[in-house]
């Protein structure tokens, strides 16, 4: 880990309940990032840290909270939640594009591509996809962990993992037969689930574990994030979930409350979220963050 990045002694998430620990979580991640950009000046890195601002840091949480499971202080793994925290605000702005999803709304802020122009937001993800390696690689763990972090997070953000699930998606657009059921869970298995997982693995990487538990416990979560997502593009409005909603709908897409209905779809994230749960049981009471956050990912409105 570089001079100057480290956090000071004492960990700034003992003790905490969820919303407190998600709220130091962000903190951290954020700070990881902006200590990175804000020496640097230009357009560049103003796009890129307006880009990471303004999130719930869930990913960065799930991190730092699989770390903790394992008697991991936060200063160790922190670059980590850095590192997918910025991954995932790459993948935000090269999903709102106008030849992606093109969107104006993005954590309630004009889009990057709106807010500067399109050259741009490309330019600032590709950067923060750079960022997100350089800074997976520098956080605090034996070298064959950090080489396992960085391959695991190669394989849940590329072709096998969040681009190829975007890839397929937007081909499902334009399909003649709208997608089943088990067609959009493995879609969204890479769109949405893979960086979840990897977030909730990397813990247990970093401490050099078994991480099967928590990679089930990430699986069962990422699948009920994104059915909760199409439950709040039917019943959210954008100024709660600060991003345009019903374009799903609007665009006849099959998504799981058009194929299960709002009510099923509703009972299928609670079952997905109780299954989290039951991944989690030999951790005890050490998990019970962990088990908030499942729980918040089907109570939130964002």
């Amino acid at each position: 880990m570089r001079e100057g990045m480290c956090l000071p002694p004492g960990d700034p998430m003992d003790g905490l309940a969820f919303p407190a620990a998600l709220a130091a979580a962000r903190e951290i991640a954020e700070a990881q990032i902006m200590a990175r950009l804000s020496p640097l000046p230009g357009t560049l890195a103003q796009a890129m840290a307006y880009a990471c601002r303004g999130g719930k840091g869930l990913r960065g949480f799930l991190v730092l909270a699989s770390a903790r499971l394992h008697d991991v202080p936060s200063h160790q793994a922190a670059p980590a939640a850095g590192a997918i925290e910025a991954l995932h605000a790459y993948s935000l702005i090269h999903d709102d594009l106008p030849c992606m999803d093109d969107d104006d709304l993005r954590r309630g802020q004009p889009t990057v591509h709106r807010k500067w122009d399109e050259a741009t937001a490309v330019l600032a993800g590709d950067a923060l996809q750079s960022l997100a390696f350089e800074m997976v690689l520098q956080t605090a763990c034996p070298d064959g962990a950090r080489v396992e972090l960085a391959l695991q997070l190669a394989a849940a953000a590329g072709l096998r993992g969040m681009v190829g699930g975007q890839m397929a998606d937007i081909a499902a657009e334009t399909a003649e037969v709208p997608l089943t059921l088990d067609q959009i869970i493995a879609l969204q298995a890479g769109k949405t689930g893979a960086l979840i997982t990897w977030s909730t693995r990397a813990g247990a990487i970093i401490a050099g574990v078994d991480d099967t538990p928590l990679r089930r416990f990430g699986d069962c979560l990422g699948l009920a994030f994104q059915i909760w997502d199409d439950v709040l593009d039917v019943t959210g409005d954008a100024a709660t979930t600060g991003k345009a909603v019903g374009k799903d709908a609007a665009a006849g897409k099959a998504t799981f409350v058009s194929l299960l209905g709002l009510d099923a779809a509703r009972a299928r994230a609670r079952d997905l979220v109780n299954e989290a749960e039951s991944h989690l049981a030999a951790y005890g009471q050490k998990a019970q963050t962990l088990i908030d956050a499942a729980r918040f990912v089907i109570a939130r409105d964002t």
